[in-house]
């Protein structure tokens, strides 16, 4: 198998002199600012500018206005709706990305680990896919088949080529971003034969082992070899049933690539690099999804303590992926993985592990009283939250959170022994902070819910929950600001649990006497509406969503 595509090898040398003649690679700035230590309580009659400001005069929130700010500019920390990358370059970029709007596509999302690790400068435009919404116009004519990812590059005399295939793009900006020019290798050297061989055995690994996932989850699952049958019951043997032959094929296939993580020093595929190179990008957009869809129908917990000790070296390469702030910033949760995948790759199956399965979906979806209830446990059960930075650096050094290295926010470490308080509050003020910054529109979006919403003019799309085009109801977006607002003051509080449970009771009390009992239950299903919609990584980090969902449900059961 040849680096590239031999049809692309024509491309790059009309190309690389123009895309090298723009890039740069400083470091990222750093910016430091004096935070206020304290939250006037608000009320719902407050209007949302009002709440906007409360949440900027926290810690987190003043430190995520500036991010949010240095992210417009180009710089800042990686976030899956960046629109432009400079990493200190001082031209406009001439390459642009078109990627997906809400983080869904495996394929946008290793092409961003790729650019995001190499630091290249980079414009990006953000597009529905299929799956969720149409189109527009002005990207189909720069790329008629849809298809994403794509790059658009831009030479000096104006001309513009567009490049589609994941694998395609992300080669060619290696190569038009070399070592030799500053940026870190991602790919063997071709005169490297044995490493070179070694990529093309990885990359056959992974087409296997996404072979595999695809004939386990999306393919109903057969019976277990050595199942007892009726006469091995009789007889007294287990009733257990045996493991089918798709799962054990996808078992020990994970063996195989935990092997070949083995095989070096660790963490990464290759020893010549102490980062993720090429081919632990194309490896880990699809092992995320099937952390997720393997333990929503089939039960298996890849990252359990008993798989921990079946793959080491696999659930090693996960931890350092987990450590590193510019990969957390396109990691999703299972729950939004699973609404995600099957209108990219069809539907799952149930089957797998019975009693863990049925665990694990109420788990995910938040129908276990636990997960997404009030009050939450400090870690989630099925998905650690503190294996790497749960937030964006810039929030956990404002709220004063360090690492389980001692320092603070630290990429590379785990938080798992941070302050339990003082995550908390982190983790909601940064939710509050991201209602407060959108009310009204995130009202009349929660709106569809009621009973005159969600009518869709148009059409439907193949994800579940997506109605682009679907109306709210209108008579009743007011009280589904208030309840918002309600919420919102909640997630905000500061002082600690204490504080915490007062502003509940704020919110309970608002709920109880502003919204008439003839709109309670619309107003809930609203919220509920909104709750379900909540995408990671696109609106939250998974630490700061499942605090948005479970308030919403305090909410909803308030009301109901």
């Amino acid at each position: 198998m040849a680096r590239m595509h031999v049809a692309w090898r024509l491309l790059v040398p009309l190309l690389a002199a123009e895309v090298n003649s723009f890039s740069s690679r400083p470091s990222l700035s750093s910016f430091t600012t004096n935070f206020p230590t304290s939250l006037a309580m608000s009320t719902t009659t407050d209007s949302w500018e009002t709440l906007q400001s409360a949440a900027s005069n926290t810690s987190v929130g003043s430190a995520l206005d500036q991010e949010s700010a240095s992210r417009t500019a180009g710089t800042g920390a990686a976030f899956v709706q960046n629109k432009l990358r400079l990493f200190g370059a001082d031209e406009k970029p001439k390459l642009t990305l078109y990627r997906d709007h809400a983080g869904w596509c495996p394929y946008c999302q290793k092409t961003m680990l790729l650019i995001e690790e190499k630091r290249i400068p980079i414009n990006i435009e953000l597009v529905p896919m299929r799956s969720y919404g149409d189109k527009p116009e002005s990207f189909l004519r720069i790329v008629p088949s849809g298809l994403l990812p794509a790059l658009l590059v831009e030479t000096s005399d104006g001309r513009k080529q567009v490049v589609t295939e994941s694998q395609v793009i992300m080669e060619l900006l290696d190569s038009w971003h070399p070592v030799e020019d500053g940026f870190k290798q991602m790919m063997p050297s071709e005169e490297d034969s044995a490493s070179m061989q070694r990529y093309r055995q990885l990359s056959n690994l992974e087409r296997e082992l996404f072979s595999w996932w695809c004939t386990l989850i999306f393919r109903p699952e057969g019976p277990g070899f050595g199942s007892p049958g009726m006469l091995g019951k009789l007889m007294g043997k287990s009733s257990e049933p045996a493991m089918s032959g798709a799962m054990s094929g996808f078992l020990e296939c994970l063996e195989k690539v935990d092997n070949a993580l083995a095989s070096t020093k660790g963490p990464w595929f290759f020893d010549w690099a102490e980062h993720p190179t090429m081919i632990d990008f194309i490896y880990v957009s699809h092992v995320e999804r099937m952390l997720a869809s393997a333990a929503f129908w089939k039960g298996l917990d890849l990252r359990s303590d008993k798989y921990q000790q079946q793959f080491p070296a696999l659930n090693a390469w996960l931890d350092a992926f987990e450590k590193r702030e510019c990969y957390l910033a396109f990691k999703s949760d299972y729950y939004t993985h699973v609404k995600d995948i099957p209108p990219q790759y069809g539907p799952g199956y149930d089957g797998g592990f019975e009693d863990e399965r049925i665990s694990f979906q109420k788990n995910i979806s938040g129908k276990d009283g636990k997960s997404w209830t009030l009050p939450l446990s400090f870690d989630d059960e099925v998905q650690p939250l503190y294996r790497g930075p749960p937030l964006p650096l810039c929030a956990l050094k404002a709220a004063g959170i360090s690492g389980d290295n001692g320092e603070l926010a630290s990429e590379g470490t785990s938080y798992e022994k941070a302050d339990p308080e003082l995550m908390v509050e982190a983790c909601r003020q940064m939710a509050g902070w991201k209602i407060a910054s959108n009310g009204s529109a995130v009202a009349k979006f929660a709106a569809r819910g009621g009973p005159e919403g969600s009518r869709n003019p148009r059409k439907g799309f193949g994800a579940e929950l997506a109605d682009p085009y679907a109306q709210s109801d209108q008579k009743l977006i007011p009280s589904v600001e208030v309840a918002l607002k309600s919420v919102c003051v909640a997630l905000l509080a500061q002082g600690g649990p204490s504080a915490h449970d007062a502003a509940l009771n704020e919110m309970k009390d608002n709920l109880q006497t502003q919204i008439s009992k003839d709109q309670a239950r619309d107003v809930a299903s609203s919220l509920a509406y909104l709750r379900d919609r909540i995408g990671v990584p696109r609106d939250l980090p998974l630490a700061s969503a499942r605090q948005l969902r479970a308030h919403l449900n305090a909410a909803i059961d308030v009301l109901h």
